[in-house]
């Protein structure tokens, strides 16, 4: 079973909570199918730290001691794990740990993910769906939108547009990248994986829906 762990003060216990459950959802996700073939990145909060994924990993097979430790206040990585790189995704969830605030941020590369954004302009919309309403503010006759931001040839360098599209979009809880994937963070863990589940829904059922010449708004 996860275990619970909101975003809290540090302590060593609080750590391998984190740590531990990282992996768990690194485990999930790769079963299905959000990260795989060593992509997608998860970062957990505890306190004024996080813990984050090594680059270049096969996710289902990632283990506690091989995540990096990054400090908040200095926006520097503070435990690096030998023989292993930093996720290119560090720049990225150090800003939308600043400017958001949360306690947990998840980067994967979901088809569905993918897909939508070559359908989809400058942004996902959908509306009078269910499934609307794992979202904060959000009820089932509101529209969902999603910014998309357009990818880069490394990561890294998203993280101008990335930030842009997060203060841009305030109701958002996620953000876009064409042609790779999404980034979602909420204020915990939790939090975070419901919405990349009914993410991932609202993804699949628009995809579907235009199939059937149905509108998904």
């Amino acid at each position: 079973a996860f275990c619970v762990l909101e975003k809290m003060s540090s302590s060593g216990e609080e750590d391998q909570r984190a740590k531990d459950l990282i992996v768990e959802l690194c485990q999930l996700f790769y079963q299905l199918r959000w990260c795989t073939g060593s992509g997608g990145a998860l970062s957990i909060r505890v306190g004024q730290r996080a813990f984050v994924t090594p680059s270049a990993v096969q996710k289902e097979r990632i283990k506690q001691d091989e995540l990096f430790e990054l400090d908040l206040t200095s926006n520097q990585i503070i435990y690096t794990p030998p023989s292993f790189a930093p996720s290119s995704c560090v720049p990225l969830f150090l800003s939308v740990y600043k400017v958001r605030d949360a306690g947990a941020v998840f980067h994967t590369h979901s088809i569905n993910a993918m897909l939508v954004t070559l359908v989809c302009d400058d942004a996902f919309r959908i509306s009078h769906q269910e499934m609307i309403k794992g979202f904060p503010g959000h009820q089932f006759r509101d529209t969902l939108e999603i910014p998309i931001i357009n990818n880069m040839p490394k990561e890294s360098l998203l993280e101008e547009s990335l930030t842009e599209a997060i203060k841009a979009w305030p109701r958002s809880p996620a953000v876009l990248v064409r042609r790779h994937g999404v980034f979602l963070w909420a204020d915990s863990w939790e939090q975070a994986k419901i919405q990349l589940e009914c993410l991932d829904y609202l993804f699949e059922a628009f995809l579907k829906m235009r199939q059937l010449n149905i509108d998904p708004n």
